[in-house]
């Protein structure tokens, strides 16, 4: 049976990724029902105790997310040699995949979900990189999946398509975004339904319609457009069709359903996750038991 896993992003988004922020999260998650949490060792702290430590909480490690810019900003011997420590944690913990993302383009930070200053030089050398990580990635014993994000290199359709159609599936999986593969204008379930052959993980995140147009967000960047609390939903709430995206996914699929909820919608993050999952025991209840 698939498992539903949380991230626990909006609790360390602004407050760090301490122990006392963790501890936080891992209550909230233990009490709502969560088995599962995205696998963010503290630095200084070695995966057994990691195990120890989320295990008193009723908690499993679940796929984590490798991320570089991937572009000329990055010295690719720093980033394989980033890789392979990062690998030897993540295996240690005993997975054996991850999302690999690129993140943070400061012109798309700017204008985001619309491929702005897009320069084919830079996504042939970002695709190149991202070959060479995920070859890394892949001797170390981790299969790499690639995680749409808005901001990043890898950022429309045709630049993720690109990206996955050259590199290839021994190369590189599929672990999308449905939230990130929204805001940029991709029908996520067509997407899913595309490379369902190489999907390895997903996170289930919505979004509501009020900013997803260009002309609705008038020039904010990404971060003021997330602070609206008006883009990321609560799965269920938004606007993705996650029946489809759902009905899309192979039936021998092996990975986790990890909620995401960037910017809760609501009062409290605690709540945001008990909402979503409750709607994630309903929806994916003939995969999660």
């Amino acid at each position: 049976m698939n498992r539903i896993a949380a991230n626990p992003i909006p609790y360390w988004s602004r407050a760090g990724k301490t122990r006392e922020v963790f501890d936080a999260a891992f209550r909230d998650f233990q009490e709502i029902g969560f088995t599962a949490v995205k696998a963010d060792v503290p630095d200084g702290m070695d995966p057994a105790d990691y195990l120890d430590w989320i295990g008193g909480y009723g908690l499993a490690p679940s796929l984590s997310l490798f991320n570089s810019a991937f572009d000329e900003t990055v010295d690719m011997a720093e980033e394989v040699e980033r890789a392979k420590r990062f690998a030897a944690t993540q295996t240690a913990l005993g997975l054996d995949r991850t999302m690999i993302s690129s993140m943070s383009l400061p012109a798309r930070m700017a204008q985001p979900a619309v491929g702005a200053d897009f320069d084919v030089s830079r996504l042939a050398r970002a695709i190149d990189n991202c070959g060479t990580v995920c070859r890394v990635l892949r001797a170390e014993g981790l299969r790499p999946l690639h995680h749409s994000h808005v901001g990043g290199v890898f950022e429309t359709a045709e630049e993720i398509t690109r990206l996955l159609d050259d590199l290839g599936p021994d190369v590189i999986g599929f672990g999308p975004d449905t939230g990130h593969l929204t805001w940029a204008g991709v029908d996520a379930a067509a997407f899913v339904a595309r490379y369902a052959d190489r999907i390895g993980g997903i996170h289930l995140k919505d979004c509501f319609p009020d900013l997803l147009s260009p002309a609705a967000r008038g020039g904010m960047t990404y971060h003021e457009v997330q602070a609206t609390k008006r883009l990321w939903a609560e799965p269920g709430l938004g606007v993705v069709d996650f029946d489809a995206v759902l009905a899309a996914i192979p039936d021998g699929y092996d990975g986790d359903f990890m909620i995401e909820v960037d910017e809760p919608s609501v009062a409290s993050k605690r709540e945001s996750h008990r909402l979503s999952y409750q709607w994630a025991r309903e929806a994916l209840a003939a995969r999660t038991g």
